[in-house]
């Protein structure tokens, strides 16, 4: 198993990591790149330099951490120092090594070994790994939860994940069956329905009171939006005219699909449908055909206004 970890935008890790990435895959080696993101501040010919790498570097990866520079005093506020901040950010990397180290040498009572791992990190796309360690009540809930957090992180949303390998350690004195079943579903809150989970409990007497808990999550793919297909209104040789101007209005002549609330909203307002909050307002007002002030005028008369009740400046022009 090979970690890849750079800074990218610069020369050597946005030129070498997608290079070292291509020869461990053509020799079949399980590979996880985790890289940063530069600070927005540095200009945007190193973003694209950086956005240009990441690209590559995960075509060639089996998963991808991305760490974001920018979410740095977002997380930790304006008056943290540079090594703290940095520091901040290498846990990240410290994290993931550490919690597959874990995972793969130390038995479990529900073991899961390098094969599991091995299932998991091949499921394309980003990735995050995480472990945290909680003591006194719910203090597996509160691991898990902690476990799964990581504001640092780019693309992170359990719910599209395609893959989730959980370890639960503590001291075999204290370790309850509950505290696996409020770990897991702590997690599973994350998680998509259909995603595959791998579970595994260890023993670990150095935790004492405490227990960890490590999650990897892989294949996390941003959210989109469902696209409905747009309303179509199809216009036959057959012309149909309304009875107020005999403009010429369209007509349906297939089955359309109900588009989404939104668009079904727009495609009503677009036929004339849906909205009535200018009912009480004259046809040839609310659609701009008003033609003349003449016109103007007989419209507020046919809709039962006095003569008096008539702006003025309207009169004038109609007359």
């Amino acid at each position: 198993m090979l970690f890849i970890t750079a800074g990218m935008g610069g020369g050597t890790g946005t030129g070498a990591a997608p290079v070292i990435a291509r020869v461990a895959k053509e020799m079949g080696v399980l590979t996880v790149g985790v890289v940063t993101k530069p600070f927005e501040f540095e200009g945007g010919r190193r973003a694209k330099a950086a956005d240009a790498g990441l690209a590559e570097l995960e075509a060639n990866v089996d998963s991808l951490i991305v760490v974001l520079n920018d979410k740095l005093l977002d997380v930790l506020g304006d008056d943290v120092t540079q090594d703290q901040a940095f520091a901040h950010a290498n846990d990240v990397l410290k994290n993931a090594v550490g919690g597959i180290s874990d995972i793969i040498h130390i038995p479990g009572l529900v073991n899961v070994d390098f094969e599991d791992v091995k299932t998991v990190m091949s499921e394309p796309g980003k990735a995050m790994m995480g472990t945290a360690q909680a003591g006194g009540p719910d203090r597996a809930t509160k691991a898990a939860e902690a476990a799964v957090a990581c504001p640092l992180l780019e693309g992170i949303d359990l719910s599209g994940a395609r893959g989730v390998l959980v370890l639960i350690a503590a001291s075999r004195a204290n370790f309850k069956l509950s505290e696996s079943r409020n770990a897991m579903n702590a997690i599973k809150r994350y998680a998509s329905e259909d995603a595959h989970i791998i579970y595994g409990t260890a023993y670990d007497e150095s935790l004492g009171d405490s227990l960890r808990v490590t999650v990897i999550a892989t294949g996390l793919t941003a959210g989109r939006a469902r696209q409905q297909a747009p309303l179509q209104v199809v216009q036959t040789s057959q012309v149909v005219r309304n009875g107020t101007d005999g403009m010429a209005m369209p007509v349906l002549t297939q089955a359309v699909a109900m588009a989404a609330p939104a668009t079904a909203q727009q495609a009503n307002v677009g036929l004339g449908l849906g909205d009535f909050a200018n009912a009480n307002v004259p046809s040839v007002w609310r659609h701009g055909r008003s033609g003349s002030a003449a016109a103007k005028v007989e419209a507020l008369s046919s809709n039962g206004m006095d003569e008096i009740e008539i702006p003025a400046f309207l009169r004038k022009q109609a007359d």
